[in-house]
């Protein structure tokens, strides 16, 4: 995972500390008009034109940070023009807790991107609540009688939602629960709302929007665990011993057949925070998500790479957690 999670960022911090993106952000931060020896300037007095692996060192916080001096007047990447000598850390990095300033909202990177990814978790407990209980319900019912009226409804059903993106559903609501198109108008309330306060009004569009993509994955892969489970040896002898389909279903099935979709679901994580990219954006709810685009589209660099460690840091745990959640599901898996 370590490994892993440095490969990521070190590609990332690649990618965003290009000759081009530093020139942009240098326009972005004095005037689109400035000449090249002016942009090489402002980069030199930021640091920005040091070698990669330097830069990346002093990132991550395992290097000293760059000191710059010009006529009399000493700055750092670790400390303001006026901080005494004394008082000038060498080190801030992400290991020291600092993960920079955002240049786009003029604030520290790490307390935006904890808002931000606060209410984005508010908005994804939401759709597990949803679409984990809806999904297995669908799946189980759909894999008790493989090739039934009901699984074939259920099935298509799970296919059309999981083929449906989310700015497709999305848009589809809005016109429908939303907009006077249909008259409907059923959710009149803002997703920029929910932001303070989620009602059922301002919230129900995107938490639908995403669980209504998940939730057929999740349902296709438990309907084709329940089918198996339902052919089972020990299915067939409590059946010729008489036992209730229902005690069947509930007592000997179904908690076989939940071990397969738990990795699913598990790994559902790191696609949500893919989907809330796209669902944020279109009911303009200032998540995690949102924060990604507006990081990307205006260039901030420091927010860009915050935002990037977190995905990679939130995706490898839940594989994790997904991994180790297997084993003690599946008492014929051990770690050797």
């Amino acid at each position: 995972m370590l490994l892993t999670a440095l490969c990521l960022t070190f590609i990332v911090f690649w990618l965003t500390n290009l000759y081009p993106n530093l020139e942009k952000l240098a326009k972005t931060q004095g005037n689109f008009r400035m000449s090249d020896e002016a942009v090489a300037s402002y980069l030199d007095k930021n640091g920005y034109l040091q070698p990669l692996p330097v830069k990346f060192g002093q990132w991550i916080g395992v290097l000293p940070g760059w000191i710059h001096e010009e006529e009399g007047v000493v700055t750092g990447r670790c400390f303001a023009a006026d901080t005494p000598e004394p008082d000038r850390p060498r080190f801030c990095g992400v290991l020291q807790g600092d993960w920079g300033v955002s240049t786009v909202f003029k604030d520290e990177v790490g307390t935006i991107v904890a808002t931000r990814l606060g209410l984005t978790g508010k908005l994804m407990f939401a759709v597990m609540l949803v679409m984990v209980p809806m999904a297995l319900i669908v799946g189980v019912l759909a894999g008790m009688r493989e090739g039934s009226k009901l699984d074939r409804s259920l099935s298509t059903f799970s296919i059309a939602s999981t083929a449906t993106p989310e700015y497709v559903s999305g848009v589809i609501f809005i016109a429908v629960f939303a907009s006077s198109a249909f008259g409907l108008k059923w959710f009149k309330g803002s997703a920029t709302s929910a932001m303070e306060n989620a009602t059922f009004e301002n919230f129900t569009l995107p938490v639908l929007t995403i669980s209504l993509y998940g939730m057929g994955y999740i349902a296709r892969m438990t309907r084709a665990s329940m089918t198996e489970v339902m052919t089972a040896q020990y299915i067939r002898t409590a059946r010729l011993k008489g036992v209730k389909f229902s005690d069947i279903v509930l007592k000997h099935a179904l908690r076989n057949a939940l071990i397969a979709p738990f990795t699913v679901i598990m790994l559902q994580f790191p696609w949500l925070l893919n989907g809330v990219v796209i669902v944020e954006t279109l009911f303009n709810y200032k998540g995690f998500g949102w924060l990604l685009v507006q990081a990307a589209s205006n260039n901030d660099i420091e927010l860009l790479l915050a935002v990037s460690v977190v995905s990679v840091f939130v995706v490898l745990v839940t594989q994790l957690i997904s991994d180790i959640g297997y084993v003690y599901l599946n008492p014929r898996i051990r770690i050797a």
